[in-house]
């Protein structure tokens, strides 16, 4: 009875908390993730008041968390469209990915971490926060701006790379053999095409099979049916996530709108503890250490994501200052970042790779709404000033050419 109140009282206290603070971040308009992290640190080990009793149903809460990050990612998109931006846009995915994710795997040999951990950093430094930049782009009345589908397009290339992606890291740092990790892949590859065909073949079919006029039903039946598929995935070594995910994709139409409505207060409240839990497992003592690699491989991503954004907005014929738009928006990093550190932190494969994640994410999570409101006015001022600066030696340039030489 003792140890039940006393999980009670300190998981009661993490909900309250993080009420506040998310209530404390939209009064300032700005994303709760950074003040979750903090949370975390707050209450892990080497923090200011440790938990005890209620870790483990944390733990519990933060794998629940990212199944529904996952199944509402999959409830954003339709089979159609991910073939549709596949075919349209995948070359701006393969820059987005050799831009973002090459800094990260060097930054990790170059701190002589290994392959694996290199592998887990490139992905940590290459998604970018769906989260946080739609609510950027709604903030700042973007949504409707000719440059938001090329934003939306890149972000949606690397949420259908996660398919692929989380896989091979889940295979990686489980310590699976060349042989394992290769079936691993296979058979990622394999369940994600079978339930796009399914879905764009018999999607209607699927989703009357899942539809309920009761909302009550629908989110059993959904919520169910999602952490059922995400728990088979897992003990395939797909990875739970992207089982959660691939169910999004197969539901559509009022089914994926209703389903939406009813898990998105579900999804805020887990995730809330999904970044606590990460941040229970980062003792704030090791982040000074890597604040500097942090801060560096920061300022590297936020501008090669500014480059991302910038080509693939002038490869869809988006005038100047749109393309700075699209490239300031999508420096935000967060959920997914968090995510793919916390496999490798889980599996113990470096102890210095959380930290540097928690780090690095808090300074782009910060960072990401300020780039996507000041990149181009900046890049703007700055053009015009280097224009003036040309106009004024050409004009000096011409009078010299003009005045006689005395005999």
């Amino acid at each position: 009875m003792h140890s039940s109140a006393v999980l009670l009282i300190e998981f009661g206290s993490i909900i309250l908390g993080l009420g506040l603070l998310g209530r404390f971040a939209a009064r300032f308009r700005f994303s709760p993730i950074p003040l979750y992290l903090l949370a975390g640190l707050a209450f892990g080990e080497g923090g200011l008041l440790p938990l005890g009793a209620s870790e483990e149903f944390v733990a519990t809460g933060a794998e629940i968390g990212v199944i529904l990050l996952l199944l509402m990612l999959g409830l954003e998109y339709t089979a159609s469209d991910l073939v549709s931006n596949l075919k349209a846009h995948y070359p701006s995915g393969l820059v987005d990915c050799a831009l973002n994710a090459l800094p990260g795997a060097a930054a990790a040999l170059l701190l002589g971490w290994g392959p694996v951990a290199a592998v887990v950093l490139a992905g940590v430094t290459w998604i970018s926060s769906s989260g946080v930049i739609a609510k950027v782009l709604g903030d700042l009345g973007r949504v409707g701006n000719r440059e938001t589908p090329v934003i939306l397009s890149v972000l949606v290339l690397e949420d259908l790379a996660m398919a692929v992606y989380l896989p091979i890291v889940t295979a990686l740092v489980a310590g699976a053999g060349l042989a394992a990790g290769s079936m691993t892949l296979a058979i990622a590859l394999g369940v994600a095409g079978l339930v796009l065909f399914a879905a764009v073949r018999h999607g209607r079919v699927i989703s009357r099979f899942v539809s309920s006029d009761d909302p009550e039903k629908l989110l059993l039946v959904v919520l169910g049916l999602t952490i059922l598929v995400a728990g088979v995935a897992q003990q395939l070594q797909v990875s739970a996530a992207v089982g959660a995910f691939l169910v999004g994709i197969a539901l559509s139409g009022e089914v994926a709108e209703g389903a939406h409505t009813l898990l998105s207060p579900l999804r805020d409240l887990f995730a809330a503890v999904f970044f606590v839990f990460f941040g229970l497992h980062t003792d704030p003592a090791s982040i000074p250490p890597v604040l500097l690699p942090a801060l560096a491989l920061a300022a590297v991503t936020a501008a090669t994501k500014i480059a991302t954004g910038y080509w693939a907005a002038r490869r869809a014929g988006i005038s100047v200052k749109g393309r700075w738009r699209a490239g300031g928006a999508l420096v935000a990093r967060g959920e997914f970042s968090i995510v793919i550190a916390g496999l490798a932190v889980t599996a113990g494969i470096e102890p210095s790779l959380g930290p540097l994640a928690t780090a690095y994410v808090l300074i782009l999570v910060v960072l990401g709404p300020l780039t996507a409101r000041y990149t181009e006015p900046l890049a703007t001022r700055w053009t015009r000033r280097g224009e003036a600066r040309r106009g004024t030696a050409k004009q000096v340039s011409e009078a010299r050419t003009e005045t006689p030489v005395a005999d």
